[in-house]
């Protein structure tokens, strides 16, 4: 007899679709004849390369975060964040109680708080959301915990696909006019 997977997901929840994605904390960014690689970023990061903030595991901050950068926290933070239309990635050691405002927030570790975003919302495999989700994407893995309410904005969802095929229709044509 197989052991079973062990996930805890308390609170109503509506599934979209979902894509593997690559953790922030394992890309890798290498540098061969003057070219980054950059294979293994998300279709959303390839159109632009994003500055990234970083809070260390050792600080801890309280009051209100904004920025126009990507953002890891490993430290404490208690309070608000604001990306306007950045990802937010809460690593393994960090502890984050705010509510959070960003384009795709991926959690690696603690975060209690309502979380709207955008895009997307994943929760790793030994992460965990106590809070309110809102948002056009939602990815939970075995051994997540996640306690607390989520919304699907058919909206923003629909905009997310329509902005993903004008993008792959415009490849198209491109690729189609070099030949």
């Amino acid at each position: 007899m197989r052991p079973l997977r062990r996930s805890r997901i308390l609170g109503t929840l509506h599934l979209a679709g979902t894509r593997p994605a690559v953790p922030e904390t394992h890309r890798k960014e290498v540098s061969m004849w003057g070219k980054k690689n950059t294979d293994e970023m998300s279709p959303l990061d390839a159109t632009a390369e994003h500055e990234t903030g970083w809070l260390g595991s050792s600080l801890q901050v309280k009051g209100e975060i904004t920025g126009t950068e990507d953002l890891q926290i490993d430290g404490a933070v208690e309070g608000r964040i604001h990306l306007d239309e950045r990802k937010l990635t809460v690593g393994t050691t960090a502890k984050v109680t705010a509510d959070i405002d960003a384009r795709d927030v991926v959690v690696y570790g603690y975060l209690k708080g309502n979380v709207r975003a955008k895009g997307r919302i994943e929760i790793k495999k030994d992460g965990a959301i106590i809070g309110n989700l809102t948002t056009a994407q939602i990815m939970i893995e075995d051994g997540a915990d996640f306690k607390g309410s989520i919304e699907i904005e058919r909206g923003a969802a629909e905009q997310a696909e329509m902005n993903v095929a004008s993008r792959a229709a415009a490849a198209g044509a491109g690729s189609k006019s070099g030949d």
